[in-house]
């Protein structure tokens, strides 16, 4: 399938395949898989609603049971048509079957809306400050390098490297927390919201429980 990909489109799927997002590569192109637990149900709607354009089914519901717990866990997902412009993708965000940061990732991930979409996907707020980070434990520590310089060039937003059980994540320290909120706020979905520790609108600062974070 060939098809031109609108500039708001192509920021989406850029913050969600350094998030969630997956790209199979099929016999002949790639196409771009998400999923999501079903709490997020919402938000794989809207995600569906933005790149409908290249999908030929809605969302479905679908339960996997993991049999190592005897757990069924429900999630709801959905798949693009595999194209050509997908495939471009996979070869810049992929080695293989192995996801990475690509070293032009200064010129790709440029956008607000697609910083907001990648802390929609893989981002949280930690309970015993105001510092925020992003789950980024795929990622080689270079890799990491990368995302740094790339996130102070194109937003000013200083962050740190953390090593946390088996991976790095990136943090955004306290006091580059209300900056990072005001960039990504206006493309937040309400439900995402509580991700956030300073609120724009209000101009008020989350709650702070350091007892929750230290069990």
């Amino acid at each position: 399938m060939t098809v031109e990909v609108s500039s708001r489109e192509k920021e989406i799927i850029i913050g969600t395949i350094l998030g969630d997002a997956h790209i199979a590569m099929l016999k002949t192109a790639a196409r771009l898989e998400i999923t999501h637990s079903e709490k997020q149900k919402e938000y794989v709607l809207w995600k569906h609603a933005e790149l409908k354009r290249f999908t030929s089914s809605k969302p479905r519901l679908v339960k996997i049971k993991d049999e190592r717990y005897g757990k069924t866990y429900r999630q709801w997902r959905f798949a693009t048509k595999a194209g050509d412009w997908c495939t471009a993708l996979h070869r810049v965000f992929y080695r293989g079957r192995v996801k990475i940061v690509p070293e032009n990732i200064q010129g790709l991930l440029a956008s607000p809306l697609s910083l907001a979409v990648w802390f929609m996907d893989d981002g949280g707020r930690r309970n015993d400050s105001y510092g925020l980070f992003l789950n980024t434990l795929s990622f080689t520590l270079r890799e990491h390098e990368l995302l740094q310089h790339c996130l102070q060039k194109n937003f000013s937003l200083e962050t740190r490297v953390h090593w946390i059980q088996d991976g790095y994540r990136l943090y955004i320290p306290s006091k580059c927390a209300r900056h990072f909120c005001e960039l990504v706020h206006p493309y937040l979905l309400p439900l995402m919201h509580y991700k956030l520790s300073f609120n724009p609108v209000t101009t008020s600062f989350a709650r702070l429980d350091r007892a929750r974070d230290r069990k």
